[in-house]
């Protein structure tokens, strides 16, 4: 059977696009003034996330219920403004009374396991309330759970897509429904081969969009945020900072995974395997425009922007036994790989690795990447440094290994900050370093003046 929409748009909404009623109204109007939108990929509403992170830390019973009632308000505040609330108040409440069962297990019986489930009733919340709003607007809208689809490994709070089962699930599943209506789903969730929730990791909803988009080839993957598209770097922390109005897939996946928060790291994994544009816009102001993410852009710029990534951790080995350099370093790095650490930068010299490992990213507020276990076995065998609080700027650019003058333009202005480490060749389109997060925004402003201003 020919499909009815064989060039469909995938819509992922993030937290503040769904905020309240106000921005869930807003966002719907997006949806509806694009018939190519059959897919709804939704976060959860503004903080609800960190609360739900928050007791799923175990909370004792008096702080649990006052995160509970605010979970609670932040809900029934956009169904009040319902014109049928009722529809939809017994679902929610439903939804309201297994976050408390499962916060009150979690301060005597926590696990990962239990964080997600707990979790992921933000998204559960988010999509249910929009689809009525659609409804409400005379929509045929379909609700639809996404962990019938959105298969993964068991690593909670960070869990691993099975990318060929997602897609025959999500054209089991996915492909009939958006020929009949417009599906509201959600994002950052899924379930594993033993039908346990799991989750992809903070900001995961944008990772969800772009593997469905990938799974059912549509045409557009949009994202719609609080801001206006990608820009030089972050405008919160640079006024001056400007809208990059199309970017290719590499630069754009480099600023993910160096800090830009305006994409999850994996987003444009799926996009790129496909081709799939992606556009990035702002779901308060669309007439703003945003960024068009591709494979290729016209006359790419040597510099193109700067990226920062906070909770970075420096960790450094020191050979004890002065043995060769390839046994050592194999040796450290089978136990890194036996502890399942991602290393993700590194240099080295003769008796010295020295790692930066990136502390965000997980559902759980903490970082469990230094266990007991691993500093054990690594202090069996070396001496080990570990030092916090640190910052990682990148400057992403093209081919900055045949730009002249690279590094003097990047340390010119830098001479007054504690550099850490410089990591430069790798990679031919980015140059990172690491220095104390206190003084990183000022750096990213002085080096986004010398290169971008």
């Amino acid at each position: 059977m020919t499909s009815i929409y064989p060039q469909f748009v995938v819509a992922k909404f993030g937290g503040t696009s769904v905020a309240d009623f106000d921005a869930m109204n807003r966002s719907a109007g997006i949806v509806l003034a694009d018939d190519h939108v059959r897919l709804v990929v939704l976060s959860a509403s503004a903080g609800v996330t960190n609360l739900l992170v928050e007791l799923s830390e175990g909370l004792e019973s008096r702080d649990r219920m006052d995160k509970i009632d605010t979970l609670r308000t932040i809900q029934y505040n956009i169904i009040s403004r319902l014109k049928a609330p009722l529809v939809i108040s017994k679902e929610i409440d439903q939804l309201l009374e297994n976050i408390a069962r499962l916060a009150e297990t979690a301060l005597t019986m926590p696990s990962t396991a239990l964080s997600d489930e707990l979790v992921s009733h933000g998204e559960l919340m988010s999509s249910l309330l929009f689809a009525e709003v659609l409804r409400e607007r005379a929509a045929q809208a379909e609700w639809f759970d996404a962990r019938k689809v959105i298969r993964t490994n068991n690593l909670y709070g960070c869990a691993e897509p099975n990318i060929n089962l997602v897609e025959d699930q999500a054209e089991a599943h996915l492909r009939p429904r958006i020929e009949q209506a417009i599906v509201i789903t959600q994002g950052f969730i899924g379930s594993d081969d033993a039908g346990h929730t799991t989750t992809l990791g903070r900001g995961g909803s944008d990772y969800t969009a772009s593997l469905l988009g990938e799974a059912l080839q549509a045409a557009r993957v949009d994202i719609w945020t609080d801001v206006a598209g990608i820009y030089t770097t972050d405008p919160r922390i640079v006024a001056q900072a400007r809208r990059i109005d199309h970017i290719s897939f590499s630069e754009a996946s480099d600023m993910a995974a160096f800090g830009a928060k305006v994409l999850h790291p994996a987003t444009l994994l799926p996009a790129m395997r496909k081709n799939i544009p992606v556009f990035v816009g702002s779901s308060k102001n669309t007439a703003a425009g945003g960024t068009l993410v591709r494979r290729e852009t016209e006359n790419p710029p040597l510099y193109r922007a700067i990226a920062i990534r906070r909770k970075q951790t420096l960790l450094r080995l020191h050979d004890l036994h002065t043995q060769p350099a390839y046994r050592f370093f194999a040796e450290m790095f089978a136990i890194l790989a036996e502890h399942r650490v991602d290393v993700d930068l590194v240099t080295t010299s003769e008796s010295c690795i020295a790692l930066a490992l990136n502390s965000t990213g997980s559902t759980s507020g903490e970082d469990h990447t230094l266990t007991t276990a691993l500093l054990t076995a690594l202090s069996s065998h070396c001496r080990v440094e570990i030092e916090t609080g640190l910052a990682l700027v990148t400057l992403i650019g093209n081919q900055l290994h045949r730009g002249a003058g690279v590094c003097r333009d990047t340390f010119v202005d830098l001479d007054e900050y504690a550099v850490r480490m410089i990591f430069h060749g790798a990679s031919n389109d980015n140059l990172c370093f690491m220095l104390p997060s206190e003084v990183a925004d000022s750096a990213v402003v002085a080096l986004h003046r010398r290169l971008f201003e």
